[in-house]
């Protein structure tokens, strides 16, 4: 039966949300609470700095494996302030742009790092 779960990000992975790993950690647990159709409380009070990279891996990840009506419909966003709910609203418009049509982007990556090497 699905349940209303609270995540405060600042617990969870601490009061600064910077990295590719702690994104990573909260993808993790926000995946299987999705699948199971829970409604997700995220509550960012208590983060001192976020950056699009930790949201891009913790909320666009889920772009890819849920529609867009699941994702907005299950988690609620709370404690950000505006200029980090425009961050959010840009991760998301990425993600919805890339997994709707991943090959390009793909492409374009792969002849990047060839041009590395």
């Amino acid at each position: 039966m699905p349940k209303e779960i609270k995540i405060n990000a600042a617990e969870f992975v601490g009061s600064l949300c910077i990295s590719s790993d702690d994104g990573q950690k909260l993808f993790d647990k926000l995946k299987p609470l999705l699948k199971e159709n829970n409604k997700i409380i995220l509550n960012f009070e208590g983060v001192e700095i976020l950056i699009s990279l930790f949201l891009n891996v913790a909320i666009g990840q889920l772009y890819g494996q849920f529609s867009k009506d699941v994702i907005e419909s299950s988690i609620k966003v709370q404690g950000l302030s505006n200029s980090d709910l425009q961050i959010l609203e840009r991760v998301k418009e990425n993600a919805l742009r890339y997994y709707n049509n991943p090959e390009p982007y793909d492409e374009a990556w792969q002849e990047l790092e060839e041009d590395d090497e």
